[in-house]
């Protein structure tokens, strides 16, 4: 099937690059991309070719011809640089403010529109799921979690997924957050076609790990059943072109089971002290009950040392013992 065309032309070679970088590393559209700093490069590559996206400096947008736009560019933004804009139908979209904030504005506008409709499910993808999960609490599990997105993200594309009912991760990275994991669910349900347009703009990063919000109010995460979370597991995996995805998951949410069937490896934190025993015993015996032995197998039991100091910021979790320890369950067992 032949790729879409998205176009960026800018005479400020440097912020052409720039742009360009930052689309082609961190956003994976699904789009093929070609850079013009030159009108008449354009207008000759779009005497071949048609352009479903163009992406255009005001500079360079007032050199080009108009008959040009209405034939050959399906959806135009120029980037705005002077303060006054023109009052056209045409979307503009401020020049001077980072590529993340720019594609986020461009992105919003296409995903509601009626213009995209490519999609391709994704039933089956080479990603490795990784679940965290433990009956057990305030063991450390989430820390553990993002120490082992953190480093697997210095060699690897990885998503972290946090599924609890109150993460507080916003409050703890001091963001606030416009969408969050039960926004991508409705638009996932509502217009799966179009999430390849909307996972980009809500993808954040926190010390190089790329992550989707989590669920600021989860009062409807119990409506979700297990194997929409799955799909949308897969579909965002085969989007962003992930290899690891890494699921901090919580006992909230429905087809919590469903997930940890179909992860590759299972990280279940407990201690030594009665009650944490009791409850994974509890557990496990739910387990065999259920007839759930294929958890059971896949499961690594983690039980840490006393750390005396852990990372101050959870975007620095790559640095002390914990992140110590965790490199040595990545050498040895994910990669072994």
């Amino acid at each position: 099937m032949k790729h879409k065309i998205m176009a960026i032309c800018d005479t400020e070679e440097g912020y052409a690059f720039r742009m360009a970088e930052y689309i082609l590393e961190k956003v994976k559209l699904p789009y093929t991309l070609h850079l013009f700093t030159a009108v008449e490069e354009l207008e000759k590559f779009a005497g071949r070719e048609e352009i479903e996206i163009l992406l255009i400096a005001e500079n360079a947008w007032r050199m080009i011809r108009e008959e040009f736009v209405r034939s050959q560019v399906a959806q135009m933004f120029v980037l705005q640089e002077s303060e006054q804009a023109e009052q056209d139908e045409i979307c503009r979209i401020d020049k001077y403010q980072s590529p993340e904030k720019v594609v986020r504005k461009m992105l919003d506008v296409m995903a509601e529109g009626e213009g995209f409709t490519e999609y391709r499910e994704a039933t089956d993808t080479a990603v490795k799921m990784i679940g965290i999960y433990s009956p057990v609490k305030r063991c450390l599990q989430t820390s553990f979690a993002l120490t082992l997105g953190q480093l697997l993200a210095k060699e690897h594309r990885t998503l972290y997924l946090n599924f609890e009912m109150y993460s507080g991760l916003g409050e703890l990275l001091r963001r606030e957050y416009q969408t969050d994991m039960l926004d991508l669910m409705y638009y996932f349900q509502s217009a799966r076609e179009k999430l390849a347009l909307r996972l980009p703009s809500m993808i954040q990063s926190a010390g190089g790990l790329d992550y989707i919000p989590p669920m600021q109010y989860a009062l409807g995460i119990k409506e979700v059943p297990g194997e929409q979370w799955l799909a949308l597991c897969r579909d965002m995996a085969a989007i962003g072109e992930y290899e690891y995805l890494i699921l901090d998951l919580d006992d909230g949410i429905d087809g919590l089971f469903e997930l940890l069937k179909n992860c590759q490896k299972i990280y279940t934190i407990t201690r030594d002290d009665p009650f944490a025993m009791a409850k994974l015993r509890q557990y496990e015996q739910m387990l065999q009950a259920e007839e759930l032995e294929e958890i059971t197998e896949k499961t690594v039991k983690c039980r840490f040392p006393i750390f005396k100091q852990l990372p101050e910021s959870l975007e620095m979790m790559t640095h002390g013992e914990l992140a110590g320890y965790v490199k040595s369950i990545i050498k040895e067992d994910i990669y072994g």
